[in-house]
């Protein structure tokens, strides 16, 4: 057996994730974080969610060869290297958030997105009202409709009552600097098909505002119906200059600019943070993180109760726990979606259009509907568009399939799950890779308020309500209910 050895520059390299500063700080401070929360936290940020130890516990497995891993080997030269498993967590595991990005992206670019023009929307609401958003959940996944269903208005009052236009919508969480920061982002036809066929653009000179109005109403709306807000507040962000309510559709895609839907895409569902925004992780835990422009804004500061604007920077310096509080808040529940397609691009209108492209039509109805119904590719082979070597390529430029000793193709023959660990261990050993894996010490007992950190005073200025979210949770579950310091 031939184990790991230098490869020449340009091969593909495994990556070593446990020497990474990143899984360093997870794995020394994580269990500090969980021992502190419900006294430092749960009132920002919410109830812990049990998704939260889940998604940590599998990112410190990922790309951890004791985990188990798949063997490529060359069959002329008999080169061998070992290629560890991945943790398919999202928005914490970095290198698995990649994998989706790029996937996603290839899928609306090949799969989902005609050859029409299209344009980037972006609907923001105020800093005032996206703390409701942080505790309900629930209400977070309503915003895409909303987005939607004023979109609609706008397109079918300006072509027709049965303009039917396309569009891939996300959520989106977070800020620059991770805080949390709920908008929707849409990638839209910039026009509508008919019931025959035919795509119809909007008209050039089609501003913002009759978007923004609708979106703005019907936020207002959603609150008021669930007795988040009064009317009091209602009158007092309307009467202000700027009220914080954006929709932004600035960014137009020609018609056939693929790599410009795919890069769109993939920014829609890119991960919370960036390593390479990563400054620096120092030995103590601190991070040290950049915003994505350069330009200083009013972001709000680090585990911020009201999310309000803080002093104008362009970079963030976290306390460790503060850096895990900030990241954990996106991670989804299971089964939470944070993609929609909706009218020509959803689920059902794909299905008709599919059904009908293998029933076939003739020549003159295809001359009728126009090259709009088909993708700007073509459906792409998901089988060969999920390999992982095809992976490696389109993120790291490299082919890891490439034997860097003979120049032929290796082949993946065998794979080894965690549950042979009597076998992974003797093969780790013969190649001299085996290593005891990095123990996570137990919490510290040092409270809080010990370490220079006041302990919580609860501001009587301040409501709090009970998540209705974690109610069903409980009750569904047979857990207790947390002692809470407001009335719910």
């Amino acid at each position: 057996m031939v184990c790991l050895l230098n490869k020449p520059a340009g091969v593909y390299h495994p990556r070593q994730p446990l020497e990474s500063d990143f899984h360093r700080l997870i794995r020394e401070h994580f269990n500090d974080f969980r021992a502190v929360y419900a006294e430092r936290y749960a009132r920002k940020f919410g109830f812990w969610r049990p998704v939260f130890d889940k998604a940590v516990r599998e990112f410190l497995k990922c790309g951890d060869l004791h985990e188990g891993f798949a063997r490529v080997r060359c069959p002329d030269c008999r080169h061998e290297f070992f290629v560890a498993f991945s943790c398919k967590q999202r928005c914490i595991c970095p290198s698995c958030s990649q994998k989706r990005t790029v996937l996603f992206g290839v899928h609306v670019a090949e799969d989902v997105c005609l050859n029409v023009p299209h344009r980037q929307f972006v609907w923001t609401i105020p800093k005032r009202l996206r703390i409701f958003f942080r505790f309900h959940r629930g209400l977070l996944h309503r915003l895409p409709a909303l987005a939607w269903q004023s979109l609609l208005e706008v397109y079918r009052a300006v072509l027709s009552k049965d303009a039917n236009p396309g569009g891939v919508l996300t959520i989106q969480t977070f800020g620059q600097l991770i805080h949390f920061h709920p908008h929707i982002h849409g990638l839209v036809t910039d026009g509508a098909f008919t019931p025959d066929g035919r795509f119809v653009p909007l008209p050039e000179n089609l501003g913002h505002e009759p978007f923004l109005r609708l979106w703005e109403d019907k936020v207002f709306r959603l609150l008021l119906d669930e007795n988040k807000i009064g009317p009091a507040v209602v009158v007092q962000i309307r009467s202000w200059r700027h009220s914080g309510f954006n929709v932004d559709r600035s960014a137009r895609l020609q018609t056939g600019d693929r790599e410009g839907i795919e890069r769109l895409a993939q920014y829609m569902v890119r991960s919370p943070f960036s390593l390479a925004r990563l400054v620096r992780i120092t030995a103590s835990g601190q991070v040290v993180y950049r915003a994505e422009k350069h330009h200083p804004q009013r972001f709000p500061e680090p585990a911020s109760m009201d999310l309000l604007g803080g002093v104008p920077r362009n970079f963030q310096i976290f306390e460790p726990l503060d850096f895990l509080a900030e990241l954990t808040q996106h991670i989804p529940n299971k089964g939470e979606h944070f993609i929609r397609y909706y009218g020509h691009y959803s689920n059902k209108a794909r299905g008709m259009q599919s059904r009908q492209a293998v029933t076939g039509k003739t020549g003159s109805d295809q001359d009728q509907a126009g090259h709009h119904e088909q993708p700007i590719i073509g459906p792409s082979n998901r089988r060969i568009r999920r390999r992982w070597a095809m992976m490696i390529k389109r993120v790291y430029q490299a082919d890891p399939l490439l034997c860097p000793r003979c120049g032929g193709t290796m082949k993946i023959i065998a794979f080894i799950d965690a549950r042979q660990h009597d076998i992974i261990r003797k093969i780790l050993q013969r190649c001299g890779l085996w290593e005891d894996p990095p123990s996570r010490g137990p919490p510290r007992t040092t409270s809080p308020s010990q370490t220079g950190r006041q302990a919580h005073v609860p501001d009587s200025r301040l409501t709090y309500e009970v998540d209705p979210d974690f109610l069903e949770y409980a009750l569904r579950e047979q857990i207790e209910q947390p002692q809470l310091h407001w009335e719910p």
